[in-house]
């Protein structure tokens, strides 16, 4: 498994409640079309055919490989306001066609499972810097830890926030009902990395009822 970091002041204002209340993230550059079958070259292509280069090419190559190609399902992905820093398992990348404008611009996305929030003060100092990157997607460098989400992160004894802040976000129990059913059947899986997931997830929702 590996960690990335998305950079909210790249992608622009405004979109860290509908990440959190709609669980996605996106990687921003309208105009593109779908990449789900486009590799490194041909994502390159697609940015300096709509106007892109030098420094902002290789930054936008970089930023949209990563998202479509690198990260996989069962990853995880961190972003950050000013006081909180929010931690999720990704899915699979997947494109809107309907938010492919110049206005909006989050076509390019992933889903994604919030499992917990800390202060951003209690992070410790190499995943500040993965949320500093000046890229728009970055993957951590470091070598992660087998298991224990919050050793990756530093030491949140600051105490642990609700999603979106002060304001929790709201999933009827319907939802939640279908997101554990999904867990709990993952627990069976022969895989263990992901009855690890699992088993994370299940256990910070209880955590938190």
């Amino acid at each position: 498994m590996s960690l990335y970091g998305v950079n909210l002041e790249l992608l622009g204002s405004g979109l860290l409640k509908p990440f959190l209340e709609d669980n996605y993230i996106c990687a921003g550059y309208p105009g593109l079309g779908d990449l789900e079958n486009a590799g490194r070259e041909e994502i390159g292509r697609r940015l300096r055919a709509a106007g892109y280069q030098g420094q902002a090419l290789d930054e936008a190559e970089a930023s949209l490989d990563t998202f479509v190609n690198v990260m996989q399902d069962g990853d995880y992905v961190l972003i950050a306001d000013e006081e909180w820093v929010y931690l999720g398992d990704l899915g699979d990348y997947f494109y809107d066609d309907l938010h492919d404008g110049i206005g909006d611009g989050t076509a390019h996305r992933r889903g994604v499972t919030w499992l917990k929030s800390i202060p951003r003060d209690a992070v410790n100092l190499s995943v500040k810097e993965l949320l500093a990157a000046d890229r728009r997607v970055t993957a951590y460098p470091g070598v992660l830890p087998a298991a224990r989400i919050e050793l990756w992160l530093g030491d949140d004894s600051a105490g642990s926030g609700e999603l979106a802040g002060a304001s929790p976000v709201q999933v009827d129990e319907a939802t939640i009902a279908k997101a554990l059913a999904v867990l709990k059947a993952a627990l069976d899986s022969a895989d263990a990395e992901r009855q690890e997931r699992a088993a994370v997830a299940i256990l910070q929702y209880a955590k938190r009822i």
